[in-house]
């Protein structure tokens, strides 16, 4: 009795021992970029993500540029950068995935923006967020948007049962400024996703800062890249090898903290619950005097002359001014004399706008919003509610970094993050 006893106790050891020591399951993730359009900060975040790709269960990257010439091939050559690195990386971890599975996972997704209604037609990679979404898994599926929300929107457009198997956190900010149409969408029709909105905190990753403790973005790259790897090279590439990697956050979330509590600490920010999104109608003949929160849903609305057929070709531009270039944004005939523009101003400023249309009833009106620097800002009628499940970037006024709303709680966990990632461009020495 006394060695059954012994040896019962010796299995139910190894048994603790093993739970103890259990790895936990690594995340699934899926990608949606805008990678090879106007901003080579994903060219970099995809570099971070193929160097600890060895952490993620990979099931999609998915170009989709709602601005910029964002295309799938931008995504294969990054993947051709991490295949002639892979050998030094697989001494270190023998779970990277192979190049052609990476490849396989790749695909093409809408190029643009989409109509007013928020969706337009599945795309190769719409198609495969829904198949990935559906597999059977006890985890659920991350979806994390680097870019556009139009390939999102249009899976959930075509799909909405696997509203309830996915979990978003998307870099919004200027991305959210491009997709107006398909936020909307989504706000409107599916209020209550697993969704954190960051407006503002990631910028607080590679925005200035003249704290001596924290390491330098513009230093970074002589000090722990240089002279390491293919991938290393080509880091040069962007930004002069200045780290900015504004989309990474998507990934420090999962890499560090709990990402079931998106009030709590980790490396990709903490965020507060939100129970509405900003949403302002405005009469575009007359415009509005009110302060608008940044990064609201703004509705400009006209009435016009009725139309026998809907137009293919657009009625209506507005124009806005960043730095010195002029941008156009698209207005649209909704039926019955009705014409709508949506917009979503990224940041705090005094903004001019006006119309442009060869329609008369349309044309010549101007004006200027005062966009505050708080989201979401005081409540308006019209707001869209949220259910539980909505967060962004917290309110508190001591967790700004400068005019960067939340910044303080990524800020804090700079130097661990490239730290880190400093260990992994030894791999490649």
């Amino acid at each position: 009795m006394k060695n059954i006893v012994t040896i019962f106790l010796l299995i139910s050891s190894i048994f603790s021992l093993k739970s103890q020591h259990r790895v936990a399951e690594k995340p699934r993730i899926l990608i949606s970029t805008d990678i090879g359009g106007t901003d080579p900060d994903d060219n970099q975040s995809m570099i971070h993500l193929l160097m600890y790709a060895d952490k993620f269960n990979i099931e999609g990257l998915i170009s989709s540029p709602s601005f910029g010439n964002g295309n799938k091939e931008e995504i294969l050559k990054m993947i051709d950068l991490y295949e002639k690195d892979l050998p030094k990386l697989k001494k270190h971890s023998s779970d990277f995935p192979a190049p052609n599975y990476l490849r396989s996972v790749s695909k093409q997704g809408l190029h643009g923006n989409a109509p007013y209604i928020g969706y337009s037609k599945p795309t190769e990679g719409s198609e495969w967020i829904v198949k990935s979404a559906r597999k059977k898994s006890s985890q659920p599926l991350w979806v994390l948007v680097w870019g556009g929300l139009e390939d999102v929107a249009q899976a959930l457009h075509d799909a909405p049962d696997i509203k309830n198997k996915i979990k978003i956190y998307w870099i919004g900010g200027p991305n959210k400024k491009w997709s107006a149409n398909s936020y909307s969408y989504i706000v409107k029709n599916f209020p209550d996703l697993w969704f954190i909105e960051v407006n503002s905190t990631y910028y607080s990753f590679f925005s200035k800062n003249d704290d001596p403790n924290i390491l330098k973005s513009s230093e970074y790259y002589d000090k722990y890249i240089k002279g390491y790897g293919h991938m290393g090279k080509d880091f040069k590439n962007y930004y002069n090898g200045e780290v900015k990697m504004g989309d990474s956050p998507t990934l420090f979330y999962l890499m560090h903290g709990n990402p079931n509590d998106p009030t709590g600490e980790s490396w990709g920010g903490s965020f507060e619950k939100i129970n509405r999104s900003p949403y302002i109608i405005v009469d575009g003949t007359k415009g509005t005097s009110e302060d608008i929160a940044f990064c609201s849903l703004i509705e400009f609305r006209f009435k016009g002359p009725v139309l026998k057929e809907s137009l293919t070709s657009t009625p209506f531009y507005m124009e806005t001014i960043h730095k010195k270039d002029v941008q156009k944004w698209a207005g649209s005939y909704l039926g019955d004399g009705n014409y709508a523009l949506k917009y979503i101003p990224k940041t705090a400023e005094l903004l001019n706008y006006k119309f442009v249309s060869d329609i008369p009833e349309l044309n010549g009106y101007n004006g200027t919003l005062n966009i505050t620097n708080l989201f979401p800002g005081k409540e308006n009628q019209t707001d869209i509610p949220l259910g539980n499940t909505w967060f962004s970037d917290k309110s508190d006024p001591k967790l700004f970094d400068g005019k960067f709303q939340g910044g303080k709680t990524i800020s804090k966990w700079k130097n661990d993050i490239l730290l880190d990632w400093a260990k992994r461009w030894e791999w490649l020495k």
